[in-house]
């Protein structure tokens, strides 16, 4: 069954919700003291910088996976999410039509203050990380690895979180720990491993290598840990298809890497104002968002 179409969204517009923040792709509104609905907009960032064009679609694509992994991963770490339909908690035709099939109504959390990645293939900043110093956040590696190589066990490589427009760094377990205490830091380790572990071997079974992964985290007024933010979506994960994956070169994905590829041969110094995106561009990275989706959930996107 397909998920629903939803008009092109840039910015939502909601009048009858305070609303907080709008984040690189999301923005979130005040649904009185205890939750949040936050409306996944079709905006798309890459490098840390919004770009202009919408992706068509895209919204609602990454609402649809989150939606169906945080039930799949239920067993693992409750989740931020509330069952509350999002058009119950605004006014108007044009509000609701606004949240229709992108939107979540979620508990309000408190975020923890770090990204928590993990990698179970060479890539991306990992693998500059390694070429540079042979570890990756200060996890030794074995020397000789190719690009995208599979690593002999996934690791985890948390980050700073940036705000709109700046760049996350990759930190140390030591920092973490400084963070969030020591117990703290193990739990979010252990936890964000074994999710991607889980997540990893689903996957493959559908063709799809998650070559990486980030995990957002918040706690409740008793100190009790969710899954928050998005979860293995095409924004925050490397997609592979399993069937054109050899190491020695940044394979195909099924996320905005396709779009990275492209920016990285423009003459553009990766800061605001972003660069316009040609409609080639624009259509491939919708379809390479809708495949994932498909592969993963055996949902048809509309």
């Amino acid at each position: 069954m397909p998920i629903i179409a939803t008009p092109l969204l840039f910015e939502s517009d909601i009048k009858s919700l305070p609303l907080l923040g709008r984040g690189k792709v999301r923005d979130i509104y005040a649904v009185g003291d205890d939750k949040l609905l936050i409306v996944t907009t079709d905006r798309l960032s890459a490098f840390d910088v919004i770009l202009p064009d919408p992706i068509p679609g895209k919204g609602a694509v990454l609402t649809a996976v989150a939606d169906f992994w945080f039930g799949k991963l239920a067993h693992v770490i409750p989740s931020q999410l509330t069952g509350i339909d999002p058009e119950s908690v605004v006014s108007g035709a044009d509000e609701k039509a606004q949240v229709r099939g992108r939107s979540l109504v979620v508990k309000r959390l408190k975020p923890l203050p770090i990204e928590a990645v993990a990698r179970g293939y060479l890539i991306g900043s990992g693998w500059k990380d390694y070429q540079a110093t042979g570890a990756v956040c200060g996890i030794p590696l074995p020397a000789g690895l190719q690009m995208a190589q599979q690593l002999p066990e996934a690791i985890f490589t948390p980050a700073t979180k940036a705000e709109a427009g700046d760049h996350d760094e990759n930190i140390s377990y030591a920092t973490v720990e400084k963070l969030l205490g020591a117990e703290l830091a193990k739990t979010v380790r252990d936890t964000t491993l074994r999710l991607y572990r889980e997540a990893a071997a689903f996957a493959r079974v559908r063709g799809i290598i998650i070559a990486d992964t980030k995990f957002e985290f918040g706690r409740d007024d008793e100190g009790r840990l969710h899954l928050i933010d998005e979860v293995l979506t095409p924004d925050s994960s490397r997609f592979w298809p399993a069937d054109r994956y050899k190491p020695g070169s940044s394979p195909p994905s099924f996320d905005k890497q396709f779009v990275r590829d492209y920016l990285e041969t423009l003459d553009w110094n990766k800061t605001a104002p972003g660069p316009m995106l040609p409609p080639d561009i624009i259509e491939k990275t919708a379809a390479n968002y809708r495949e994932a989706l498909t592969r993963l959930t055996g949902v048809q996107a509309a």
